[in-house]
């Protein structure tokens, strides 16, 4: 977030905190390609949604950050804020919001916790935030520059499911400054970018989320599972389990059929995080190591698949190349890491090694 952004829209936010109750020391301060645009006409009428633009969103997020930070108990509580961002317009808008903790690996070993942020409906109304309810913020581990590129690529990958398919979550990138009006904690400005809910997603899709453990990758419809695990191979993310609903969410149509949907991708090999270590019981030594964890399937049923990747490659490496902040060097070590899968899936002899003859048999 920029210098004078901050500036305009700290004190509105710390005074809406202090009618809140807070007291602030006085230092303190094969389906289609999809896009995600809206018509021509609805885009006039309407403003526009949290996920109708890839614009990163800068905001101010004002909260008990000292508290949040200590909030990682089984126990979650709720703490207060004020969400404020700039209009079009030049008004600075500030939303009364809820904070809570979320998360399992990352909860116990960031350093500033995922966070999860309720909106009140009416307030939110006629602003980005409209109907959201509430809405995941994935934040960035550490305050380093290595995970400011975490943040970015994890937020790419998003985006490169959202070229092969809508039935994915929709990110939207954010630029976002956290104040604590009680001055314990310094401000800093960090990446960090929201999550579409799960049960928006699934409307969206004309669908419902499916709750219900234990169903297995055969049970679901076929080719959009296909499509998930060979994008799983692709990222090289292993950190998933259908039955388990372990990093997927489930939904399904009107006549049952099931679809899976991917999500958490910070474990992938494409990113290779420092923390992430894939599971012993795969006999991989590192995450950059792929591995299809995908049912058994024909060099026929992989074809329309591998199109689809192909078809989509230059939209992809554009999503790298296009993202401002992100090192050249991660750039370039992202695009080789895909490279190989694309080498992979367009070599039949290697594609029968690494997915026909390593898959599973359910």
């Amino acid at each position: 977030m920029s210098l004078d952004l901050t500036e305009r829209l700290l004190p509105l936010t710390v005074a809406a905190l202090a009618a809140l109750g807070f007291t602030p020391r006085p230092s303190a301060r094969p389906l289609p390609p999809f896009r995600w645009h809206l018509p021509a006409d609805t885009a006039e009428r309407a403003p526009r949604g949290l996920f109708d633009s890839a614009d990163p969103i800068e905001i101010t997020l004002a909260a008990d950050f000292d508290a949040v930070a200590k909030d990682r108990g089984t126990e979650k509580h709720v703490h207060a804020g004020v969400l404020s961002y700039g209009s079009p317009a030049g008004d600075t808008v500030s939303l009364n919001v809820q904070l809570h903790t979320r998360g399992h690996f990352r909860l116990r070993t960031c350093e500033f916790p995922p966070l999860k942020l309720e909106f009140d409906r009416t307030g939110a109304a006629h602003t980005p935030f409209a109907h959201q309810g509430s809405l995941k913020l994935v934040v960035q581990c550490r305050g380093s520059r290595a995970y400011a590129n975490y943040l970015l690529e994890e937020y790419l990958i998003y985006r490169v499911y959202n070229l092969l398919t809508p039935q994915s979550f929709r990110a939207r990138l954010a630029r976002v400054a956290y104040v604590d009006p009680s001055g314990r904690k310094a401000p800093a400005t960090r990446y960090a970018f929201f999550l579409e809910d799960d049960d928006r997603m699934a409307r969206r899709n004309h669908t419902h989320v499916l709750a219900q453990k234990g169903v297995s990758q055969g049970e679901t419809n076929f080719d959009q599972t296909g499509l998930v695990t060979v994008f799983q191979y692709m990222i090289g993310n292993t950190d998933f389990a259908f039955t388990a609903l372990h990093n997927i969410v489930l939904i399904s149509d009107s006549a049952g059929v099931v679809y899976p949907v991917p999500y958490d991708f910070d474990w992938s090999g494409v990113i290779s995080a420092p923390y992430a270590r894939p599971d012993s019981r795969l006999g991989i030594a590192t995450v950059r190591i792929r591995t299809y964890r995908g049912t058994c399937r024909t060099p026929d049923d992989f074809a329309p698949l591998f199109a689809r990747f192909n078809a989509a490659k230059d939209s992809i490496y554009a999503l790298y190349r296009g993202q401002p902040d992100l090192e050249p060097k991660r750039v370039e070590q992202a695009l080789s890491y895909y490279d190989e899968f694309y080498r992979t899936i367009n070599e039949p002899r290697r594609a029968k090694h690494e997915l026909i003859d390593g898959c599973r048999e359910s």
